[in-house]
């Protein structure tokens, strides 16, 4: 089975920053883009970031553009999202998600980690 373990949420001041790390184990497979969304109470899943398998494209929403920078080192079956300038409003469940084929901004992933919380407040 496919796992994706979430890691680096935590509770912090706004404007301070966190970097968070997906982990991957399990079947391994190749041409695999990586992606980040985020869920806060009460509201829909939201696209965050997302990645190519090569490394060379990436996506952001417009809500965390130029802020939050996702990367990765497949010789570590890592994707990071390091998130600087945090807001109240990037509270959230941070979840992780990976696809095989074209890098998307919906939520048409094959596989799903379980989240970490951030908390941004003052």
């Amino acid at each position: 089975q496919v796992q994706l373990e979430e890691s680096g949420g935590g509770w912090v001041q706004p404007g301070d920053s966190l970097r968070l790390s997906c982990a991957v184990s399990g079947r391994t497979f190749g041409g695999n883009a990586m992606g980040w969304f985020r869920q806060a109470p009460g509201k829909e899943r939201e696209f965050v970031a997302a990645i190519t398998w090569g490394g060379g494209n990436t996506y952001y929403s417009d809500s965390v553009k130029g802020r939050f920078t996702i990367s990765r080192d497949r010789a570590q079956a890592t994707t990071f999202l390091q998130m600087d300038a945090l807001k109240p409003e990037d509270t959230a469940v941070y979840v992780c998600a990976a696809r095989q084929g074209p890098l998307v901004i919906t939520t048409d992933y094959d596989y799903w980690g379980q989240g970490t919380q951030v908390t941004v407040s003052s």
